[in-house]
């Protein structure tokens, strides 16, 4: 069972939410608004992962490409990626093969989180 939950701010919550869906396959699990309509908390589920977002203040710090990106294991990486691209995604590092047998790249979203995905699971 899922015990590591990434959070995540965004300055347009409902904007992710939907780019987040489209480039990378989520699907939302919840989503609860604040009293002044912007989304509090959302979760967006994947496979058996979940990850939390909500609406933060202003533009977050683009991170450099390997400061840090969240893991996230897919079945069929070439499609994901191909996904990824067609709706945007700005692509870091295109698909490649590893010493270790997994097949990974890694791409940034709207707000410039670094993503990485690969068929290797722990």
């Amino acid at each position: 069972m899922t015990n590591i939950y990434p959070t995540f701010r965004y300055p347009d919550a409902r904007a992710a939410i939907d780019w987040l869906c489209t480039a990378f396959g989520f699907r939302v699990h919840a989503v609860h608004d604040g009293p002044d309509g912007a989304v509090a908390h959302a979760e967006l589920a994947l496979g058996d992962g979940i990850i939390m977002l909500g609406t933060g203040r202003g533009e977050p710090d683009r991170p450099a490409d390997d400061a840090y990106a969240v893991y996230v294991a897919v079945d069929d990486l070439d499609a994901h990626h191909d996904r990824a691209r067609a709706a945007g995604a700005e692509i870091i590092r295109g698909p490649f093969d590893t010493d270790y047998g997994s097949r990974d790249y890694a791409a940034r979203d709207l707000a410039g989180y670094v993503w990485s995905f690969g068929t290797y699971r722990p």
